[in-house]
């Protein structure tokens, strides 16, 4: 079993949902964050006053999946979230160890 993690722009969140079902994902935990990769942030003009934005807002995307889904689920989610420009965000894989379904004590794929 698989944790991927993925940071994406926000308006993107539909489509990344819409996809991942497709293939299968049930389930996964949607987290506001914000942070600043490459592009540092931007400036803003705003009623004449320009200001930088150093923390850009973004959304956190955590789904565990079984091995058999990974590669589908994150070419998957990369085309969903894709746009071309700067900001597109990125995806981590960690292994996961342990998974226990609280409700059932199911515990590992079929906990998932």
């Amino acid at each position: 079993m698989k944790l991927i993690t993925a940071i994406i722009k926000p308006f993107k969140l539909d489509e990344v949902r819409e996809a991942l079902s497709q293939v299968g994902v049930q389930g996964m935990t949607v987290t506001e964050v914000k942070g600043f990769g490459r592009q540092k942030g931007h400036t803003e003009l705003y009623r004449g006053a320009e200001y930088t934005i150093d923390f850009l807002p973004k959304l956190r995307i955590d789904i565990a999946v079984p091995d058999a889904l990974l590669d589908l689920t994150i070419e998957q989610l990369c085309t969903a979230a894709h746009t071309g420009k700067i900001g597109d965000g990125k995806v981590f894989v960690t292994p996961l160890e342990q998974v226990v379904r609280i409700r059932t004590g199911e515990d590992g794929d079929a906990a998932l």
